[in-house]
């Protein structure tokens, strides 16, 4: 390993170790790297540049502004009034109205930090009225909020599209149904631990009026994915204006139709999108200046090498590869991690023969996974501010919910069907 390799991972993992924001561990390392390397620091300036120049990207901060339109427009409110008319019935169904929610509006948002917030700050007050522990509404909000990186319009999805040069639309595809897997397999962790507790019992089933009242309510709510998405499958817009559509949908709706958004809040509501974008798109662009500087160092390569000299079995190297990617997610953040790794997992998929949709979903789907996982998990953090629990409390309660995930991995990783049927359709 070159000296300029050995500088830039020192100062990387020191700085990342040390508790330094992620974009500047990326960043000093960068300017270590150039230095060592004799390179004028300009370069960095026009690698962060041009990291940022695509049309797709621009689809972020529209899903997620409408991601907060909704959210502040009461259309995720309904959302949940409406899951718990479904399955609030069903012993353990207040848990799994938490999980049902999050799936519903995991097709609006696309971020899973932003629908833990959205249905745990609803939900978790909720179930522990309700007689449920605490740390495990808010383990159960965590878990939950991945899905909406599973499941389009998903942003990761979108960012992998870009760095792999793959169709966005199809990736969107590959996430759905791994997405209902995991939410089915929530749903079943809420019924087993509603039977062993004893004290939560399940609600009175709703009645047919109710439940018609629920659905108009929420009508618009339920209405939102199939524009989004029915839109991109039906060629009318593509991914990135559908960001757009997404934002004026929830515009029109939360200021005219549910009127619980005045014209007034907006200011606020787009600065906080504002912020949460800027953040994403500052390690976007950062990453990409040390995505290409360790790809000249030719670190992707040596790391590929590295991983199928191993074995040269395919179903070893994805369990390794497996591996190795949970222990990315869980100490580092998602979207940097795809953009610093994007050529060494698409050489490995290559090598190995793995379709690329399907790479892309698998690469999302651990990466989300880590959005749960100690110690770094943005989910967490977000439910333990909600919650105010630690995060070692919260953490205690979410093993068996990480298993529903990793099992769900396992299929994805050696069932390629669980992803490429849906694309194979579209295809």
């Amino acid at each position: 390993m070159s000296a300029v390799a050995l500088a830039i991972l020192a100062t990387f993992l020191t700085t990342m170790f040390g508790g330094m924001p992620i974009a500047f561990c990326l960043g000093l390392a960068s300017i270590i790297g150039l230095l060592v390397a004799d390179l004028p620091l300009v370069v960095l300036a026009q690698r962060i540049i041009a990291g940022t120049q695509s049309f797709s990207l621009l689809a972020i901060p529209g899903f997620i502004l409408a991601g907060d339109l909704m959210m502040h427009g009461g259309l995720s409110r309904r959302l949940v009034r409406f899951c718990q008319c479904l399955v609030q019935h069903v012993t353990g169904g207040l848990g799994m109205v938490t999980v049902l929610s999050a799936t519903f509006f995991a097709a609006i948002s696309g971020s899973a930090p932003a629908t833990t917030a959205a249905i745990g700050g609803i939900m978790i007050p909720e179930m522990e009225q309700r007689g449920w522990r605490r740390d495990f509404s808010a383990a159960l909000a965590t878990a939950s909020g991945p899905i909406g990186q599973m499941i389009p319009p998903s942003i990761p999805l979108i960012i992998w599209g870009v760095v792999a040069e793959e169709s966005i639309s199809q990736l969107f595809l590959a996430g759905i149904i791994p997405g209902l897997l995991v939410a089915l397999g929530l749903m079943l962790v809420c019924y087993i631990a509603a039977r062993r507790s004893g004290q939560i019992r399940a609600s009175s089933r709703t009645t047919l009026s109710e439940l018609l009242k629920a659905l108009d309510a929420g009508k618009w709510s339920l209405l939102a994915p199939l524009v989004i998405l029915g839109g991109i499958y039906g060629s009318v817009f593509t991914p990135t204006e559908a960001s757009a559509i997404a934002v004026l949908y929830a515009l029109i709706i939360g200021v005219f139709v549910h009127r619980e958004m005045k014209i007034a809040d907006l200011g606020r509501i787009v600065v906080a999108s504002m912020r949460t974008s800027a953040i994403i798109c500052f390690i976007i662009a950062i990453a990409s200046a040390f995505g290409w500087l360790i790809a000249i160092e030719q670190l992707p390569t040596a790391i590929a090498a590295a991983i199928l000299s191993i074995s040269d079995n395919p179903i070893v190297i994805l369990l390794i590869l497996n591996l190795f990617l949970l222990f990315i997610g869980a100490i580092m953040d998602n979207i940097a991690a795809m953009i610093i790794l994007g050529t060494t997992l698409t050489a490995i998929g290559a090598q190995i023969g793995l379709d690329p949709v399907h790479l892309g979903a698998l690469v999302v789907i651990n990466l989300a996974i880590g959005m749960a996982t100690p110690p770094f998990g943005y989910s967490l953090f977000v439910a333990a501010a909600i919650s105010k629990l630690s995060i070692e409390r919260i953490s205690l309660a979410l093993w068996p919910m990480l298993l529903v995930s990793f099992v769900v991995l396992m299929l994805v990783t050696y069932l390629p069907a669980v992803t490429l049927f849906l694309p194979s359709l579209m295809r």
